[in-house]
């Protein structure tokens, strides 16, 4: 996942590679969940999408919090429909390395997923995580409603307090959607790729600010009015 040198811009739609009509995989079943990346998920749970630099390990981050169903790794937020991971690198697709997390709204929360997308990675940085260099390894948050909108828009200018009390600059992170862009499922060998290859490539860009203890709610959306 070392990229130097790789575009620091997005493509305009015209420059974006052409990619292709159908998936470049079948997706399966979570190797340590059980449970299956594409669905059908059950009644109620819901889905939280983000992107925070290298998918490997910052799937792991997820799949290990309590209340998630099911996590896969993917392409978001660009304009090459079915990318492949190599045309992702080139960064003539636009999309970022995203993880798609399936949760049960009874045992978890999607404001205690914002804490977590905060907390692991450095989205002061701009189109990189430390030398993870590239669009593909942005600060996103691909939001499905309105609901998800305003806790990941609060969830933002708290967390932007916290880190200029740090002395930490300014947020990068796009907050995208509703409607969120089509999420590709990335290849087979990079689904739980970290359990596949358990010391593989995990880097970790936190900066050890955290958002207020009260931010995760036990209810969810409770800042939603």
């Amino acid at each position: 996942m070392f990229s130097f040198l790789k575009p620091s811009s997005m493509p305009s739609p015209n420059e974006a590679l052409p990619g292709r009509s159908q998936p470049i995989m079948t997706p399966g079943r979570h190797t340590i969940l059980g449970t299956p990346i594409a669905g059908p998920y059950p009644d109620g749970f819901q889905v939280a999408e983000f992107a925070l630099g290298c998918f490997w390990g910052e799937e792991k981050t997820f799949w290990e919090q309590p209340g998630v169903w099911t996590t896969a790794v993917g392409y978001q937020g660009g304009y090459t429909p079915n990318p492949t991971y190599q045309e992702a690198c080139t960064g003539r697709t636009g999309h970022a390395e995203a993880v798609r997390v399936v949760f049960d709204p009874s045992k978890t929360s999607y404001e205690q997923l914002l804490k977590v997308f905060w907390e692991n990675h450095d989205p002061t940085q701009a189109m990189r995580q430390g030398n993870d260099v590239g669009t593909q390894y942005r600060s996103a948050i691909f939001v499905r409603d309105e609901a998800q909108r305003a806790a990941a828009e609060m969830s933002k200018s708290m967390y932007q307090e916290q880190l200029t009390k740090a002395r930490y600059g300014s947020i990068k992170t796009e907050i995208v959607g509703p409607p969120a862009p089509e999420f590709f499922f990335a290849e087979d060998y990079h689904q739980q790729y970290l359990q596949k290859v358990p010391h593989g490539y995990c880097p970790n860009h936190a900066t050890g600010v955290k958002l207020p203890a009260g931010f995760a709610a036990e209810t969810p959306l409770q800042y939603v009015k």
